[in-house]
């Protein structure tokens, strides 16, 4: 299943080996929503998502409640306003902080019109993305449904990370897709820079002693092995994933990304099941930089 939401660094097309690494819960906590590609490829009993973007999760609490209207709505922007001088008239409307129905609507034909579908805001808090001139941008309907469908069990949150690991509950399993270091980071006006990478992994580290399965991504660099493998002491995965945002129209190319695993204290073992791998083996470490592949 694809995502509503067009999305840098979106999950879908590595989930099947990302849900290798992601154990069995009551509950899986996103402090990072992003597209929620990992929440619609997974099937937890409950779920938390989170984000600090309020347009994002606005977006997704009003697919929640109101799903039918929201795609009648969305539909006849998308079939009569596809063209520049109503995308940048609609931007305008957008950044005028309409309420929060028109906004979400607002937020999904920006994302589908919009170059590359990138969110991005000035430090001012406008979104400043310009038209993207497709000729007939997807409208991603079923996508919509599926994702109403599965927000019945999940609860949104437009909230930091910090704020979101701060109301984990018993049997929650949880899962970081940061903006990754190194590339773009800018879809919230506060952004995300090196400070908040090492804040996060000390956060993860302390999590996993309290008893939390703990999986994280991010991007394959001198950084993130340096706080996931040396400092955190997580056992550290790649994979090859497919990057379109950052490189030039029609091209494609590949780069690869950190998976990193915290296996909770010894104490709650017995009681997390985990998939793909044995969580009382010893990491298997290569020479150099001890990533796995």
């Amino acid at each position: 299943m694809s995502t509503i939401l067009k999305w840098a660094g979106n999950k879908t097309a590595i989930m099947p080996k990302l849900k290798k690494h992601l154990p069995a819960g009551q509950r899986l906590v996103e402090p990072f929503a992003g597209s929620c590609a990992v929440m619609m490829a997974t099937d937890y009993p409950h779920y938390l998502v989170a984000d600090v973007n309020p347009d994002l999760i606005n977006l997704y609490c009003v697919i929640n409640a109101l799903p039918n209207s929201f795609i009648a709505d969305a539909r006849y922007m998308f079939d009569s306003q596809n063209n520049e001088g109503d995308y940048y008239k609609l931007r305008d409307e957008f950044n005028a902080e309409p309420e929060p129905y028109r906004a979400a609507l607002l937020f999904l034909y920006l994302n589908r019109h919009g170059y590359r579908g990138l969110c991005r805001y000035n430090k001012k808090g406008i979104f400043n993305v310009p038209y993207g001139n497709y000729k007939k941008p997807y409208f991603p309907e079923s996508e919509i449904r599926a994702f109403a469908e599965k927000a019945k069990r999940t609860t949104f949150l437009c909230a930091s990370y910090e704020e979101t690991l701060n109301v984990l509950q018993d049997g929650d399993v949880i899962y970081c897709d940061p903006p990754y270091d190194g590339t773009f980071a800018d879809y919230h006006t506060d952004g995300f820079n090196e400070a908040d990478q090492r804040q996060l992994v000390s956060i993860l580290s302390q999590k996993a002693k309290d008893g939390y399965a703990v999986v994280a991504s991010n991007s394959y660099s001198q950084l993130t092995r340096e706080l996931y493998f040396n400092f955190g002491n997580f056992a550290c995965y790649t994979v090859a994933a497919k990057r379109s945002m950052g490189v030039a129209a029609g091209d494609a190319k590949s780069a690869i990304e950190l998976i990193a695993v915290l296996r909770p204290s010894v104490a709650y073992l017995d009681e997390l099941p985990w998939f793909g791998f044995d969580p009382a083996a010893p990491v298997e470490r290569k020479a150099g930089d001890g990533v796995q592949a």
